[in-house]
């Protein structure tokens, strides 16, 4: 899959990121059942990988991929990953299975 252009203007894919964060978002409100909350989050952690991914071209507002700006754009997503990652494992709830009566 090529970029995608409107015009002479190139849509950066974490416009995609965020138009889904909002469909999610939307989604999030109506539909509360296991089987839709599971697809909504795999659904979010795309849509958020997709702004992350560019963090650095929506700081500085120019593509700054080989720049040391780039660089940045990197370590903020090995943090962010790191940091979500942490906050899922230390507080996600044990199953009911594991519990003792």
């Amino acid at each position: 899959m090529g970029n995608v252009h409107v015009g002479r203007v190139h849509i950066h894919h974490y416009i995609w990121g965020i138009l889904l964060l909002i469909v999610v978002g939307a989604c999030g409100l109506v539909e509360r059942t296991p089987v839709w909350r599971t697809w909504m989050g795999l659904a979010f952690g795309i849509g958020l990988a997709l702004v992350v991914d560019e963090a650095a071209l929506l700081i500085e507002l120019k593509d700054v991929y080989w720049n040391r700006q780039g660089g940045i754009s990197i370590a903020i997503a090995i943090i962010l990953i790191g940091v979500a990652g942490s906050i899922l494992a230390f507080t996600r709830a044990p199953h009911a299975e594991t519990t003792t009566r």
